[in-house]
């Protein structure tokens, strides 16, 4: 019987972190993941310079290619996604 107890409780306990890493991935996502061209050093690159999505979105093209690695395709991909 303290064998089986034991063997639920690791189970259990074996479900739940993987639930809780599942559930803490979920909440690092951005808006910015879905963009193609972005990826995890051009968005931080993007939230250094303008500080949220918000501003993101209201930047020209040319102000967000100041952005070392944004090109022009990626800067429309980025206004057009974000809109």
């Amino acid at each position: 019987l303290f064998l089986m107890q034991r063997i639920r409780d690791e189970a259990h306990r074996f479900a739940i972190s993987a639930h809780r890493q599942t559930r803490s991935k979920q909440g690092i996502a951005s808006r910015l993941d879905t963009v193609p061209g972005i990826g995890p050093v051009r968005r931080k690159a993007l939230l250094q310079k303008f500080g949220s999505i918000d501003a993101i979105r209201s930047a020209t093209d040319e102000e967000l290619m100041q952005v070392s690695g944004i090109t022009q395709e990626i800067a429309h991909n980025l206004k057009a996604t974000l809109e």
